[in-house]
């Protein structure tokens, strides 16, 4: 809360004069030292993507996903095409350095420039980025661009408040809880509450430096284990803000 009044006595929020549109995602490149992140290009990135979802053999990570899995990689082509090449929702392919290879997909959405609210969603990350550090690599570097380049204001991760993995990635990765949607909206012929999840634009340095020293080199033991929380030493740097 602001604090604030206006002449009438009522609460209002705090001044932000000086505001400018953000820029819009598209065409964006983003670079890391595990990932790359880069529009995504059906002549490019499909085969290794439907690769590396292909490895997914029980095809858990497509349940909380409104669409998949598919069949074939016409089929998965045929989706890129229909569904990954507009402004809004705006896809990325995220390509490993260590490969070349392109291993997940993400994307910004519910683009809004000129109040600078953004979101991120359609995360599909294949096993071949699951549980390692590239994963949290590829979501610092959408994050980072959203506030150091962008300059928005408040970053949005939304999921099926069911998928746990996905509540748990968002509190690990700075995203403060805000409320549960109830029946916000039906996907593959099911109900879905929808879990709020927010960073705001203050809170973005605190959780800045908390990626850049767990994604550091010297984080990692000779086997490529964490000496570091991220979820704890996230929950420790935002608390004081919130």
């Amino acid at each position: 809360m602001s604090g604030l009044t206006n002449d009438l006595g009522q609460p209002i929020g705090f001044p932000v004069t000086d505001w400018q549109p953000c820029e819009h995602p598209r065409g964006a490149t983003m670079h890391g030292s595990r990932c790359r992140l880069e529009p995504i290009d059906i002549d490019q990135h499909a085969s290794d993507l439907f690769e590396a979802f292909s490895l997914d053999q029980d095809q858990r990570n497509w349940t909380y996903l409104p669409y998949g899995p598919f069949g074939t990689e016409d089929e998965f082509r045929s989706w890129i095409l229909s569904n990954c090449l507009s402004d809004d929702p705006c896809f990325f392919s995220v390509i490993d350095l260590a490969t070349g290879k392109a291993v997940g997909i993400a994307s910004y959405l519910r683009i809004e420039p000129g109040v600078g609210v953004i979101e991120v969603g359609h995360i599909h990350f294949s096993p071949r980025m699951q549980g390692r550090p590239i994963s949290t690599e590829a979501m610092f570097l959408m994050m980072r661009q959203v506030f150091d380049v962008w300059g928005y204001r408040r970053y949005e991760w939304k999921c099926d408040a069911l998928n746990k993995p996905s509540c748990a990635a968002a509190r690990r990765l700075g995203f403060m809880f805000e409320g549960i949607f109830r029946q916000a909206t039906l996907y593959k012929q099911r109900n879905r509450d929808t879990a709020w999840y927010s960073i705001l634009d203050r809170e973005w340095p605190a959780a800045k430096t908390v990626f850049e020293q767990w994604l550091s080199a010297e984080n990692f033991d000779a086997d490529g284990g964490q000496k570091t929380s991220l979820s704890q030493s996230m929950q420790q740097a935002l608390a004081a803000l919130r």
